[in-house]
């Protein structure tokens, strides 16, 4: 099982946004810090479970995924597969979409003090572009 702890970060609401990614496979860390351009905070947190969804397609393909994330809005949106939020349920879409590349996809939330590392790339991401 791969586990993935994922984060959005924007300086501004909208602003400047990034996306954190965090990913433990097996003994091996994997880090990414994305620059996502200008969206609300909310938006980089589904765009964070998008690009991650993403490099674990290209990097372990087939894998039982478990995803961790401090956004309510985004773990709530996907265990409850909607949203009145037209934006959202566009990314709630792409997000379904990719998650059916693997036999299996959770999503967990967790308190923001257990998502530091993804929290960390996330702020990285907003220096970067």
């Amino acid at each position: 099982m791969i586990l993935v702890y994922t984060d959005g970060a924007a300086k501004g609401d909208p602003g400047t946004s990034g996306a954190g990614i965090f990913i433990k496979a097996g003994d091996n860390h994997f880090t990414y810090s994305i620059p996502l351009g200008i969206l609300s905070n909310h938006e980089a947190e589904f765009h964070a479970v998008l690009q991650a969804l993403k490099i674990c397609r290209k990097e372990f393909p087939a894998a039982i995924l478990s995803f961790r994330s401090d956004s309510k809005l985004v773990v709530d949106t996907i265990e409850k597969d909607y949203t009145k939020n037209t934006i959202y349920r566009s990314l709630l879409e792409q997000i379904k979409e990719e998650a059916k590349h693997f036999p299996h996809f959770f999503i967990k939330w967790i308190p923001e003090k257990q998502n530091a590392n993804a929290d960390k790339l996330a702020r990285k991401a907003l220096y970067l572009e």
